[in-house]
């Protein structure tokens, strides 16, 4: 590539040390379908994580698949999701919750994330029985679609209105590694995370695996034939393995996780810092390893002759919203490279 790509945080392949540890075990044979040491390694280090030895953990490919799963695993037929608008289920998954016949309850946001007063404007304004889905299911993604992330009050505001109207709150962890690690978490954990969800999944692919996903089911209420649902939506791999020895490495003793996250959002934190000294504004706080600066559109042009960004949102002043996305693997020559060409203009 001629261009430098901050489009996403999976660009790359994947870490070195997961690499390693994939070419390091290669030719050594294990049992199929996730019952590899590695998958019953992964499993027993991301459960203590999450504060209980006994909690499943269950690896996927991705996170389109997780969702889905977790969608017809946990609703029945007449029940609902509730989202904010700009949620990843609502509007970049091609419909895959609708598919499985459920309902995606949508609520507007500024910042992307979904708050206890808007499920409960959810509820009032789907409240009449039997002729209305009924919402069962919250969903919230940490971080944001917008990177913002939700602090820990926040949560729990959540969990309580979740709590108090028989709901069950699932947190989309596609980014959570890059969530824990900000500022904004207060020192979170995944604990943390399992205390207030019924239902999570932890994002590899934008944390540094070559693949994968996994869910962690926080409620044993939701556990019941959950494998059945796995292998009904092709799920279940037969080499399960290449799963679970990257989790493995993610979550082994050297902290790959935090790692690879604290690395991202220096990235974008830099990248913040340069463009608004440089004068120009963000959309939206950067709080993670997203960063939305609004940047008049020839400027623009002239950056996108060396690097690569998605045109979020265009404007009626000559100006435009672009995101930047950093990862693990964000080459920090190439973003004081960016920033320089920004201040220069």
């Amino acid at each position: 590539m001629t261009t430098y790509s901050f489009l996403d945080d999976y660009s790359e392949g994947c870490h070195p040390e997961i690499v390693a540890a994939l070419a390091d075990t290669n030719l050594a044979q294990q049992t199929a379908y996730g019952n590899d040491d590695y998958s019953i390694e992964a499993h027993r280090l991301m459960a203590n994580e999450c504060g209980d030895p006994d909690l499943p953990v269950h690896f996927v490919s991705g996170g389109t698949l997780a969702n889905l799963i977790i969608a017809a695993a946990t609703l029945r037929s007449h029940e609902a999701m509730i989202s904010a608008s700009s949620g990843h289920v609502a509007a970049r998954e091609t419909g895959a919750i609708e598919a499985t016949g459920h309902k995606i309850i949508t609520m507007p946001s500024a910042d992307g994330k979904l708050t206890a007063a808007d499920v409960e404007g959810a509820l009032a304004a789907n409240a009449q029985y039997p002729h209305m889905a009924k919402p069962r299911l919250v969903y919230v993604s940490n971080a944001t679609e917008l990177g913002t992330v939700y602090t820990p009050d926040e949560l729990h505001a959540l969990r309580a209105v979740c709590t108090q109207n028989d709901l069950l709150l699932m947190i989309d962890g596609a980014r959570l590694g890059v969530a824990l690690a900000s500022e904004r978490a207060q020192g979170m954990s995944l604990a943390d995370i399992a205390a207030v969800a019924d239902i999570f999944w932890v994002g590899g692919t934008k944390a540094g695996t070559l693949f994968g996903e996994a869910i962690v089911i926080a409620n044993p209420a939701l556990a019941t034939d959950f494998d059945y649902h796995l292998k009904q939506r092709g799920a279940l791999l037969a080499k399960g393995r290449a799963l679970g020895l990257q989790f493995q490495t993610l979550f082994g003793p050297d902290d790959l996780f935090r790692r690879a996250a604290v690395t991202a959002n220096d990235a974008a934190r830099v990248l913040a810092e340069g463009i608004t000294g440089a004068g120009h504004p963000l959309a939206a706080a950067t709080e993670s390893n997203q960063v939305f600066p609004v940047l008049p559109n020839p400027l623009i042009a002239a950056l996108q002759e060396q690097f690569r960004f998605y045109l979020w949102e265009e404007r009626a002043d000559d100006r435009s919203v672009v995101r930047l996305v950093t990862s693990w693997a964000t080459d920090q020559a190439q973003v004081e490279r960016f920033v320089d060409l920004v201040v220069s203009a």
